[in-house]
């Protein structure tokens, strides 16, 4: 089959996808994902910013030459610091984020950073965050997460039959550690900003589930009467009728998240943009493959399980 023709059949619901009898790979495929997430977040942990942990942190532009990190730690090596983390944002601004600082180690900073920049000190931006504050927004954090997991639990029980309401919140689950993982893998930065687009995303997910759920508990009215093919069958047209839908509102989705990355973080330099669209980057890929991969089969292994169901 050519391309040309795929392509037409996913538009036209005409494709036969063997996704749900290769159940087995998806789920082994999934567990090693999950191992290697749940390991690094145990390993090396998270890389939150300054908020969740506290510390000062001190950004400018530097002026009449190209900013360096290896000249930045060493002009502020002697100041007993302890561990920096020095970033160049967008060619010429240098971050550099330290423990909380006394007003003394801070002054001291200023006039390093201000001679090495070629600014006045009061054109150096600081922020400076207590760790009793980034425990709060911590513990807030996970607030949400539960609160978004208690009331989409309670909405899938209303809406599906419990098959379907446990598959969803499993795969839920599954987006949260993997995309936990990959920021715990890559390092990416955790802000705030990294978990408002989080909650945003697993949002997206949920809709996206709910869609190929509303097309199996619409066949399943028919398979019921019928039951001329296997459940797992009815579950796999099923998903392919929908295949199309999932993969244009990904799509879709993924144009903005590119120019908020691109347009927005690289070429307007606007970096306060990266944490909140990369995070939405990852938690779509992640969705999106839940979905079709992780959420549907695992209604039939649901079944399976429960028993619910002769023709399986």
């Amino acid at each position: 089959m050519t391309f040309k023709q795929t392509f037409s059949d996913l538009y036209h619901e005409k494709t036969n996808y063997q996704i749900i009898p290769k159940s087995k790979l998806w789920f082994s495929i999934s567990a090693v994902l999950l191992f290697f997430s749940i390991a690094s977040v145990f390993i090396q942990g998270l890389n939150t910013s300054i908020e969740f942990k506290g510390g000062t942190s001190f950004e400018t532009k530097v002026h009449g030459k190209t900013p360096s990190i290896a000249e930045v730690r060493d002009l502020l090596a002697n100041d007993d610091l302890g561990e920096l983390k020095i970033q160049i944002l967008n060619n010429d601004t240098i971050k550099v984020t330290a423990r909380r600082l006394t007003q003394k180690e801070q002054a001291n900073v200023l006039v390093e950073l201000s001679k090495y920049a070629s600014v006045d000190k009061k054109d150096i931006s600081i922020s400076d965050v207590g760790p009793s504050w980034g425990k709060q927004l911590t513990k807030k954090a996970g607030q949400a997460l539960a609160v978004f997991f208690i009331i989409v639990a309670i909405y899938m029980i209303f809406r599906f039959e419990g098959a379907m309401s446990a598959a969803a919140l499993l795969a839920m689950f599954h987006d949260v550690i993997l995309t936990v993982g990959i920021y715990s893998i890559f390092q990416f930065n955790v802000s705030p900003a990294t978990v408002v687009a989080f909650l945003t995303i697993l949002g997206f997910s949920l809709y996206d589930t709910v869609v190929v759920f509303d097309k199996i508990k619409e066949n399943t009215k028919v398979w019921s009467k019928l039951k001329q093919v296997s459940y797992t069958e009815m579950v796999n047209v099923s998903l392919n009728q929908v295949l199309a839908r999932s993969l244009n509102t990904s799509i879709v989705a993924v144009l903005p998240i590119l120019s908020l990355i691109f347009i927005g973080t690289f070429l307007l330099g606007a970096t306060a943009l990266l944490d909140f669209s990369l995070a939405l980057g990852v938690g779509l890929g992640v969705g999106a493959y839940s979905s079709i991969f992780i959420a549907t089969p695992l209604i039939v292994l649901v079944k399976r399980m429960s028993k619910k169901v002769d023709n399986i």
